[in-house]
């Protein structure tokens, strides 16, 4: 197994937890020097914050364990390409790069409806690949609107 898909098995392990709390499932986690320095899930719903996106909390606290908001040297795991705003936070602190599990083609900003990362002359420019465990990242998300919508329909 390569490194990339063992890590995108950490964020995974985030976004179940996000569909444990009903929470969209998105899991992210940041790696530095091979070791993971942060791991985080959505909690929208539960803290009633739009800005609590698993990239957002992920970056919190990498920013937080290094005293540093500059992640330069890190790279970031996650399960649902980023929308703008976690894009635009993964440019400000400064990631390397990000490694995507399935792109949202309703709200995605590196590359499905924007691209953030790389068509604008922002002062970083972050890489990032797609497609990394993708079929395991759609199932948990499918299967969490389908059975969303089974709990909808029985109320």
């Amino acid at each position: 197994m390569e490194q990339k898909e063992k890590f995108m098995i950490e964020a995974l392990k985030e976004a179940k937890k996000a569909y444990k709390k009903l929470e969209i499932p998105v899991g992210a986690i940041i790696v530095k020097d091979g070791t993971i320095i942060s791991r985080a899930h959505n909690v929208k719903e539960e803290r009633n914050d739009t800005t609590k996106h698993a990239e957002i909390i992920a970056i919190q606290k990498a920013s937080k364990k290094l005293e540093n908001w500059r992640l330069n040297d890190c790279e970031m795991y996650v399960t649902l390409e980023p929308c703008a705003m976690c894009a635009g936070a993964i440019i400000q602190a400064r990631i390397k790069k990000v490694y995507i599990g399935t792109m949202d083609e309703k709200t995605g900003a590196c590359g499905s409806v924007l691209n953030l990362l790389q068509d604008y002359k922002f002062n970083h420019i972050v890489e990032f690949e797609k497609g990394v465990l993708k079929e395991k990242s759609e199932k948990l998300l499918k299967d969490f609107f389908k059975e969303l919508r089974a709990l909808k329909s029985k109320k």
